[in-house]
């Protein structure tokens, strides 16, 4: 297994690179989208939550990642050591259609075919993707972790219908006519992700390129008024079979899986990854369930870790696990305890 960091658009350089050196990373998996950009709500530092104004604007939908942009992150990142892992999510503004199977569906679909293989001519060898109308909404932040230090959770069902303009929590069309997404079934949803996978795996095996699929954040049943894909294990397997083949697999996220209601965590862990269907690993520590859960730190939560991790070893999984949504420490220590904090869950 490799230790890779996820880093956010804004935190792409030779700062951030140097730290995930120096916190022993060898890979990275990188975001593209960003969800700071004109949002109310959302700061650089944060991890992004969003109010039912959603995370802030999309980007261009006449911008796609061009194979030049792509190798030149991988470059630097190379140039610092590192290896670039994977793009986690597609821009709203790329395919929010696709979401919402609506009238530019068929031209986005071939713009995901374009990005995907500029990818592939790229060497970036996975793009995580979250396949949700809603996006991550419902989300709260507070002082919820040890000492007071500021977590991630949520405090009950999230309700408020999703305006137009929007998808994946995100505003594609700040124009947009006032009123509201209507609700999509369940079967609908999911005609859509077999759309998009039919679509795109044979692309994707052609330009060697790994599509792996992240649950629901949170894993409720619908939010925003609108289904959820993934917000049980079993239904990551759902996903599989609808388009069996490699280049179909999991960006596997254990504290959205802890989260959930129905199954065990231990063996989702165990059947999905001796299958070989996970991709990457996001790792982290929630305590409850939803509608009501906190994250917590790496130690501290519902999730025996070594127990995830043992079992990821047990069936050979040799990929990266990146430690994900980590609480904000954020009392004024100076920079000198900083190495003790590294090393505290070692010496544990």
């Amino acid at each position: 297994m490799k230790l890779g960091l996820g880093l956010y658009r804004h935190q792409l350089n030779q700062e951030h690179y140097r730290f995930a050196r120096q916190s022993g990373c060898t890979h990275l998996v990188i975001h593209l989208v960003d969800y700071f950009r004109s949002s109310s709500c959302n700061q650089p530092g944060d991890q992004p939550v969003g109010d039912d104004t959603g995370w802030g604007l999309a980007g261009d939908p006449e911008k796609l990642w061009t194979c030049d942009e792509l190798g030149a992150i991988r470059k630097e990142i190379n140039a610092a050591g590192l290896e670039l892992a994977a793009i986690e999510n597609f821009d709203p503004a790329h395919w929010h259609d696709v979401l919402l199977d609506g009238p530019k569906k068929h031209q986005q679909l071939e713009n995901l075919k374009t990005i995907i293989r500029n990818v592939g001519r790229a060497g970036i060898p996975i793009i995580g993707y979250n396949f949700s109308i809603a996006g991550v909404a419902g989300r709260i932040k507070g002082p919820f972790a040890r000492g007071e230090a500021e977590a991630v959770g949520m405090d009950g069902p999230f309700g408020p219908p999703m305006p137009n303009g929007m998808a994946w929590n995100m505003v594609y069309d700040a124009n947009a006519s006032r009123g509201f997404v209507p609700s999509a079934t369940e079967e609908q949803l999911w005609q859509r992700l077999k759309d998009f996978l039919d679509a795109l795996i044979p692309v994707a095996e052609e330009a060697g390129v790994t599509l792996a699929a992240h649950p629901d954040d949170p894993p409720m049943p619908t939010i925003r008024a609108q289904p959820r894909l993934v917000h049980q294990p079993r239904l990551y397997q759902k996903l599989i079979d609808l388009k069996p083949s490699p280049r179909n697999a999991l960006e596997f996220c254990v504290g959205t899986l802890a989260e959930m209601t129905e199954g065990g965590l231990y063996e989702a862990v165990d059947g999905y990854s001796r299958q070989g269907r996970v991709a990457y690993v996001h790792l982290r520590n929630v305590r409850g369930k939803v509608p009501f859960y906190k994250e917590t730190f790496i130690d501290d939560g519902d999730v025996d870790v070594v127990r995830v991790l043992r079992i990821l070893k047990r069936n050979h999984f040799d990929g990266v696990i990146i430690p994900d949504h980590a609480p904000q420490m954020n009392c004024a220590a100076p920079a000198w305890p900083t190495r003790w904090a590294i090393c505290a869950p070692v010496c544990r």
